[in-house]
């Protein structure tokens, strides 16, 4: 940690901008880290309060907004570039896509304090049509209380971070091990949410054109095929298959008795 809160201290407005903006558009940077260094800055004088929180919160929503906007024209491709990273894609959007249908645009107000949900948040609000001027009111929001909470940190606990960091320089080959055990079970950690997603990879999918020619055959009335695109992306209005019936799959358990057990049934969705 010493290193950044040196970094902070030679570059101070222009390096915080730069990693909080890092994480802002979806890159593994710890903005929380150089917050919590821009803080102890501040309470050391070394840095402007106002100076730091404006260099932060400018670069959180610059990435938050074009996160948003781009997520209003590419929708579910960035979606998934962005969980590229993820163990299991389909499982990192899910989980975002859940919190947005439960609490909707407050989403936007606690999104930055949980992993995976703070850089999913924009773009799914922008894929979801949500107002420009409704988003940066949330997001403006959102960013200020996860600047403060953490440069507050900072400012607060200052001495004591000092005194953590001087501690480590004195005992590096602990910090060595400590490291060590780290990175092995945060390797336990990914193994198991990567063998808990397995169910994923075995879900039947059928091509396009495969399900085209079973609808054009004699077949064609053995078929259900169901839009199940979770709130936020169907607009009543919208465009559907010809022939689909519509269920809210938030609301499955009620949905599947609406179904027909003697049918094959196909689902997609956004």
């Amino acid at each position: 940690m010493n290193p950044l809160f040196a970094l902070i201290a030679r570059h101070r407005y222009l390096l915080t901008f730069l990693v909080v903006l890092s994480e802002a558009i979806g890159l593994p940077v710890p903005a929380a880290l150089a917050l919590v260094a821009a803080g102890a800055g501040v309470a050391s004088k070394a840095l402007n309060g106002p100076l730091a929180m404006g260099a932060a919160l400018s670069a959180m929503l610059l990435g938050d907004t074009l996160l948003f906007v781009l997520g209003r024209y590419m929708g579910w491709t960035l979606l998934a570039v962005l969980c590229r990273l993820s163990v299991n894609p389909e499982s990192c959007v899910l989980r975002s896509a859940e919190s947005f249908y439960k609490r909707g645009k407050l989403t936007l107000l606690f999104a930055k304090f949980i992993p995976g949900v703070n850089t999913m948040a924009p773009p799914l609000a922008g894929s979801m049509k949500m107002r420009p001027l409704q988003f940066l009111r949330f997001d403006l929001t959102g960013a200020t209380l996860y600047i403060l909470a953490y440069g507050g940190m900072g400012f607060l606990f200052r001495d004591f971070l000092a005194a953590i960091t001087r501690g480590l320089q004195a005992a590096s080959h602990v910090f060595g091990e400590v490291l060590f055990t780290a990175a092995l079970v945060y390797t336990g950690y990914r193994v198991w949410i990567y063998r808990k997603n397995l169910v994923y990879k075995v879900v039947p999918r059928v091509q396009v054109e495969e399900l085209a020619r079973k609808l054009a055959s004699d077949e064609a009335a053995k078929v259900v095929l169901v839009d199940v695109r979770s709130h936020g992306y169907y607009d009543p209005d919208a465009s559907r298959i010809k022939g689909s019936i519509r269920i809210e799959p938030n609301n499955l358990y009620e949905e599947l008795k609406t179904l027909p057990k003697d049918r094959d049934i196909y689902l997609y969705c956004t």
